[in-house]
């Protein structure tokens, strides 16, 4: 029977120790991405590609020169650039497109010896909370089948969760990579925003977006970013400082001076069972020895709308260049250039994408960019300043990730406003530009999931994952 893993240090155990081979891991995970076909994770396998990668690699281990994750297996989220792949970020509109370039992330875990299996399943262009908005049809949770795996990475955080793959990149602009973590069980991480590289991720909202990584555990999402991580002269967005060896320092114990706000857990959106095990488990980080207060956040409010105003206008801008003459779909119903703009794009983008850039174009028009744009620029301002201020005194802000466990699927997908809610937890980290972990710590009477999330200030991700690697071995 074959082997399943749930951490690379157990795969390179196994390596060391000659039980298996790269061959018989990929195969492993080619049988089981074939059997779970049903879950719609997949959009693509690199199946022969990734053998061929794992007999490579093979060699490489017999000479004692591979790379630090040889024998980890990836999946990409299908807004992630590869080389010489298609990559259609869900959508009809890039059809059979294939990237002349791969993404620096993806660059930097090729030359570690990792292997890339295949492509994920998204909501398009990654605007959306279920990944029921994709044009290649609704990915379902692993876990019960009638319910959402969350999104809008969905695909790869049901990859991680099914073992169809060891770890999956996904991206978060406004908790596209949390909140499926929380609903499928698995750790999933926001990095700060210019941590890793964007280059090579097809653009939603620019000043929003950052790749990340889902696990099952803390030690390989510390790995995988100190692999990724570090400065790209392809993103000016993307900073020089200097990228801490996370993995060493996952041991430290220390004690750490926690804050939480009363605006989140007041909310009457807020599942009860989540809040009563939430002010459980204040009590036992009290217990273990850690400082949980509770801080007055005036702004939970405002976090929504403000995204939704800046993330619709920047994809407004960013998705102009689909048009039907540069590169992806042209309706065969276009006659002159007019019609090639309109129904090109009307043909090739999904309601939500469409609803999403009238929205952006909307706030960005003239007679409305100084009542929405500047001034949801001046709120994401005072948000900053008010959340650094927070963190001038605390570690860490702790919260749920989502108000609810995964819900059933077609429930919301009609109600736009039901859905953007659905973010209520997760922008906050995105509008603030911070660093952010949702953790598999709970499981709700209903049988589901449900994570709770860390937030900290920039460029800590090495006490984030030290304490998240904490929490979780407590778990255990």
């Amino acid at each position: 029977m074959e082997k399943i893993y749930s951490s690379f240090e157990a795969i390179q155990q196994d390596l060391k120790t000659q039980q298996t081979t790269c061959q018989l891991i990929v195969k492993a995970y080619l049988h089981r991405i074939d059997e779970n076909k049903h879950l719609n994770a997949f959009l693509e396998i690199f199946a022969d590609e990734a053998m061929q990668k794992a007999q490579e690699i093979d060699a490489k281990i017999a000479q004692n020169n591979a790379g630090k994750l040889a024998g980890m297996v990836i999946a990409i989220k299908d807004n992630i650039c590869y080389k010489d792949h298609k990559v259609s970020a869900s959508s009809k509109i890039l059809g059979n497109f294939e990237s002349l370039f791969s993404a620096t992330v993806v660059e930097r875990l090729l030359a570690e010896d990792a292997i890339i299996i295949g492509r994920t399943n998204c909501d398009e262009f990654a605007m959306g909370s279920s990944n029921e908005n994709s044009a290649f049809g609704n990915v379902l949770n692993p876990i019960d089948n009638s319910k959402v795996p969350g999104g809008s990475s969905g695909g790869s955080a049901v990859a991680v969760k099914a073992n169809l793959c060891l770890v999956a990149l996904g991206s978060d602009t406004g908790g596209s990579i949390r909140q499926p973590a929380s609903f499928c069980d698995i750790v999933g991480l926001k990095p700060t925003y210019g941590r890793v590289s964007r280059n090579g991720l097809i653009a939603y909202a620019s000043s929003f977006d950052q790749i990340g990584p889902f696990t099952n555990n803390i030690a390989d999402a510390a790995l995988v970013m100190e692999v990724m991580s570090g400065a790209d002269k392809m993103d000016s967005t993307c900073s020089a400082q200097e990228v801490p060896q996370y993995s060493n320092h996952l041991n430290d114990k220390k004690t750490y001076k926690i804050t939480y706000f009363n605006s989140c857990i007041e909310n009457d959106g807020l599942d009860a069972e989540i809040k009563a095990k939430f002010m459980t488990f204040v009590e036992e980080l009290k217990t273990a020895g850690h400082t949980v207060e509770a801080t007055d956040f005036p702004y939970l409010d405002y976090l929504v709308p403000t995204y939704y105003v800046l993330t619709t206008a920047e994809a407004s801008s960013n998705l102009a260049r689909y048009d039907g003459v540069h590169f992806g779909y042209r309706s065969p119903n276009a006659v002159d250039l007019e019609s090639t703009y309109l129904k090109s794009r009307s043909e090739g983008f999904g309601e939500e994408v469409k609803r999403r850039i009238m929205l952006g174009t909307y706030v960005l028009s003239s007679g409305f960019y100084d009542a929405y744009y500047t001034k949801a620029q001046k709120v994401r301002r005072i948000l900053k300043t008010k959340t650094e201020e927070i963190l001038s005194d605390y570690d860490f802000i702790l919260s749920p990730t989502s108000p609810h466990t995964p819900f059933d699927l077609g429930k919301q997908v009609d109600d736009p406003i039901k859905m953007y809610l659905e973010d209520i937890y997760t922008v906050h980290a995105n509008l603030t530009s911070l660093p952010s972990i949702s953790l598999p710590l709970n499981k709700h009477t209903n049988g589901l999931p449900y994570g709770f999330q860390l937030t900290t200030k920039s460029f800590n991700e090495t006490a984030l994952l030290a304490f998240s690697h904490q929490l979780l071995q407590n778990k255990n």
